[in-house]
């Protein structure tokens, strides 16, 4: 691993995991979500991990036109580097998935390394009150049907997003074998390092929140990468701090966000993005680490820029 001189502090504002019904604070506009990642930015956040929402009932989005709405306001507002998810909604083909991404040609994007079965069906049993039709079927859906991600949707990826457009790629890995599927496709030149892996705990049907899995990880990332990759870690719901201190203590970076935690402490909503990114601020500043900038991110990913982001104005 690269060990952080600067620890890279991403925010995933959005999502679509979680759904409206289970917090009120989750950013489902496109006002909302602008809102929320101009706060995460100014608050600290050097990426910004972006999904899009249906602004009438929060349904995950695809299309292009809804990322419109929100990509150009944040790209005004702020520096960050503007990372586009690749992964959008296990009920999409790969080519709604890509679309955004495509019309954008981001600095930065999101890469799902492998098919998995990927579980939040559990959400039905913890709502009280559904706030939309759409929401029910939508999170039981995922208990029958795995989230795809063929090596040929990878190559797809790659090729498309990376030797056409210069985009690089955040590289979610949920399991040990997904960074050998990273490895092939270094192997082949079609991922070209600095890496920048990004090690998934706690979804259901993936690697579970256990704190030896993420030593793990980096272990065997070491072991195939070598000197080539930086690290980055979150857990999903109540270990998402915990991990942040971990992967951070191991040299790597961290990411936050209501995609990921709805939840600022045991019980208590988190009212915004920002909050979270203040206090995992407070915990880098605890082990003595500094905060990277999205100037100091571009550097060491080796992006493109975001003057060759396809943002019209």
């Amino acid at each position: 691993m690269i060990a952080a001189e600067k620890v890279i502090i991403s925010c995933a504002v959005t999502g679509s995991v979680h759904i409206p019904s289970q917090s009120d604070h989750l950013p489902i506009t496109p006002e909302q979500i602008v809102s929320e990642a101009l706060a995460a930015a100014e608050a600290g956040a050097a990426v910004i991990h972006l999904h899009a929402r249906h602004g009438e009932d929060g349904r995950p989005a695809f299309e292009p036109e809804v990322f419109e709405e929100i990509i150009p306001p944040i790209a005004d507002g702020c520096d960050a580097v503007i990372n586009i998810t690749t992964g959008g909604a296990s009920s999409m083909t790969i080519e709604q998935r890509l679309s955004a991404a495509t019309r954008f040609s981001p600095e930065l994007a999101s890469l799902n390394m492998g098919s998995m079965n990927f579980v939040f069906s559990g959400i039905a049993d913890r709502v009280q009150r559904w706030k939309y039709d759409w929401e029910k079927p939508y999170v039981e859906n995922t208990y029958g049907h795995p989230f795809i991600n063929t090596f040929e949707q990878i190559e797809y990826a790659l090729r498309e997003l990376g030797e056409k457009g210069g985009t690089r790629f955040e590289y979610e890995c949920y399991d040990i074998g997904h960074l050998y599927t990273l490895a092939h496709f270094a192997d082949r030149g079609l991922a070209r390092p600095p890496f920048l892996v990004q090690g998934v705990f706690g979804i259901l049907g993936g690697i579970g929140a256990d704190h030896a899995n993420l030593t793990h990880m980096v272990a065997i990332a070491d072991k195939l990468f070598g000197r080539d990759y930086h690290f980055s870690a979150f857990a999903a719901g109540r270990n998402q701090m915990q991990f942040c201190t971990h992967s951070a203590w191991l040299g790597g970076h961290v990411r936050v966000g209501l995609e990921d935690n709805l939840y600022i402490g045991k019980g208590e909503h988190a009212t915004s993005n920002a909050q979270q990114v203040r206090k995992v601020r407070e915990v880098l500043a605890d082990l003595g680490k500094e905060i990277a900038t999205p100037a100091d991110v571009r550097r060491v990913l080796a992006l493109k820029g975001a003057d060759k982001v396809a943002v019209r104005r």
